[in-house]
């Protein structure tokens, strides 16, 4: 089983004040893919299809997880947008919570994923979010997402999107929106407010797939 999450010796902090520390490098678009590994997207609810489809683009193969057996033998995990609630519910019936919990390799969370990632769900990132934050799904928008390393803005899609209230002293801020976290990273754990899967942007993708890379060498 992971770690918990820990705040070591400091206190958590703001969100807005986690933006000033310095963060990972996001990776520009590969014109060349080449990731050979095996990723599996939680595919009990929610926009699944579309990670699966970029992933594959990148050249990695994909599994759809429905039930915790599937999680054996794979490199990452991607946990999709949707229904929180739902997403959460399903979780439980099939017994995904507890395995995904135990799952020791790298984890992307985007939009309802960062939420059951958080402090206040399976416990393995250490933030708060604030569910609906932007409103419902008439206040759904688009809008440029300023990353960190000076790189040329990502069009981000907000879909009933949650908010970083706080975060941690681990997590590292990789990209904000009108001065909000909205791309972070915690050892081996990234999560969006946002959609990267709904645009033909994939850098994110492929900074999550960087990060597999990573971990596999080190756990290897």
């Amino acid at each position: 089983m992971p770690a918990a999450v820990t705040g070591g010796s400091r206190p958590a902090e703001p969100a807005s004040a986690a933006l000033a520390r310095p963060s990972a490098r996001l990776p520009a678009a590969s014109r060349t893919y080449n990731y050979c590994m095996t990723i599996g997207v939680l595919a009990v609810q929610g926009n699944f299809r579309e990670h699966c489809a970029i992933l594959r683009r990148l050249g990695a193969e994909v599994v759809e997880v429905r039930l915790p057996e599937q999680l054996v033998g794979l490199d990452g995990l991607v946990i999709p947008g949707g229904e929180s609630t739902a997403i959460r519910r399903l979780m439980r019936l099939y017994g995904l919570d507890d395995a995904i919990r135990d799952f020791d390799g790298p984890v992307f969370g985007t939009c309802a994923g960062m939420i059951l990632l958080d402090r206040s769900h399976l416990g393995l990132v250490d933030v708060d979010v604030e569910r609906n934050a932007y409103g419902r799904q008439l206040a759904s928008f688009e809008g440029d997402i300023d990353l960190r390393d000076g790189a040329a803005p990502m069009h981000g899609i907000f879909i009933r999107a949650p908010r970083v209230a706080e975060v941690g002293p681990e997590v590292e801020v990789l990209a904000s929106y009108e001065n909000a976290p909205v791309l972070l990273r915690q050892g081996r754990f990234l999560v969006a407010s946002f959609h990267p899967e709904l645009t033909d942007d994939t850098r994110v993708h492929e900074r999550f797939l960087e990060l597999v890379r990573e971990e596999s060498g080190v756990r290897a």
